[in-house]
């Protein structure tokens, strides 16, 4: 597996089922596995927050979540095999558990979504063991029972859905405590596989427009996009040798 370096970001060049056979790898040897989805979004907020790129570099594997990712790849010269989608990988993970029989928390999102998600994946992939859900509506000082729960409940995935970067820091501090072989932050999915929210058609997908799709479902997304632009430019100054990075060689 092929790792790049994106604005100082690690990426890994891989394919859905290269993810899932590292899942199970992780799950079979009862060994910590944290898979972190990479789009310009995070890259960025990386590169202006060294506790976050910190936090973020904790991570074993990096999936390339984000059509930028796969142009900024192309740019500089940096191939990957696919675009790996949170969402997808967390079905593709999620379908690989039912045939596997293991065990999967769903931590996040509002009340009441977390159970519809169980619902809807457990008729979707039938055998699929449900170890618990928890909403993502907890304080600081509750954390610490949060990752108690999680570690009885023994699970052998834990998907977790409260948003880039509250995701990253619970499963940066709490991984080792719950004993969960596989974690995964997996943003607003829930709120796409509940149903409360509707996911670009596919041919948009096919298009990396997905996240034109999401700007007009909803407006209020732009103040994000805005990431892009600079993402964007930073690429292409690399690209040229006019951005140096923390790390380079002198």
């Amino acid at each position: 597996m092929k790792r790049h370096d994106i604005l100082g970001t690690p990426v890994d060049a891989l394919t859905y089922e290269d993810a899932v056979e590292l899942a199970g790898e992780s799950i079979r040897q009862k060994k910590p596995l944290w898979i972190l989805a990479v789009n310009p979004e995070k890259i960025m907020k990386a590169l202006d927050d060294a506790r976050l790129k910190a936090v973020l570099s904790a991570a074993d594997v990096f999936i390339p979540d984000g059509v930028g990712i796969l142009w900024a790849g192309k740019i500089l010269g940096k191939r990957f095999q696919q675009r790996v989608t949170g969402v997808d990988l967390f079905l593709a993970l999620t379908e690989e558990a039912a045939r596997q029989n293991w065990r999967v928390y769903l931590l996040g999102a509002a009340r009441g979504v977390a159970e519809e998600v169980a619902r809807n994946l457990e008729q979707r992939f039938p055998g699929l063991v449900i170890a618990g859900v928890r909403d993502g509506y907890f304080t600081a000082n509750e954390e610490s029972a949060v990752a108690e729960t999680i570690r009885e409940a023994r699970p052998d995935l834990l998907f977790v859905g409260m948003g880039s970067p509250r995701q990253e820091h619970f499963i940066r501090t709490y991984q080792d405590k719950m004993g969960v072989p596989l974690c995964m932050g997996v943003g607003g999915s829930f709120d796409v596989l509940s149903g409360k929210k509707k996911r670009a058609p596919r041919w948009l997908q096919q298009l990396g427009l997905e996240w034109c799709y999401r700007l007009v479902t909803e407006p209020a997304r732009i103040l994000r996009m805005g990431a892009l632009p600079r993402f964007m430019l930073l690429v292409l100054r690399r690209k040229f040798g006019l951005l140096k990075l923390k790390g380079d060689k002198k």
